[in-house]
């Protein structure tokens, strides 16, 4: 079993920053691709990025959407993933989950375990 719980959501004004945070417990993590998924209510979830496991290269994967702006990144030691994002838009308010996939790939683009989510509000 894997818990992960998100962190580092907040109110930012458009074109600022924040660093999301997502620590893991109950299992290592480096056999696990980790994902950021964001969802408002009443809107379709959009898989933000993903970042594969030891196994898979450590690749990164990014939604067209934040392309260039947002950055995946882990610690597997310190069992923690981050989502640095970077000149931020109001269309990027959401709640943001991270997620973890059992086989280790960004592939699949399901996730087994998920955290309880961290809103981001992007407004002036």
């Amino acid at each position: 079993q894997l818990q992960l719980v998100e962190s580092g959501g907040g109110l930012v004004q458009p074109g600022g920053s924040l660093r999301l945070t997502c620590a893991a417990s109950g299992n290592t993590l480096e056999h696990y691709a980790i994902g950021w998924i964001r969802q408002a209510p009443g809107k379709e979830r959009e898989e933000v990025s993903c970042i594969s496991s030891v196994g898979g290269g450590y690749e990164e994967k990014y939604a067209v959407s934040v392309k260039g702006r947002f950055t995946i990144s882990r610690d597997d030691d310190e069992k923690t993933v981050y989502l640095q994002m970077n000149s931020l838009k109001p269309e990027d308010t959401d709640e943001y989950y991270c997620a973890a996939e059992v086989f280790g790939g960004c592939q699949r683009g399901e996730y087994d375990y998920w955290g309880q989510g961290t809103q981001v509000t992007v407004s002036a």
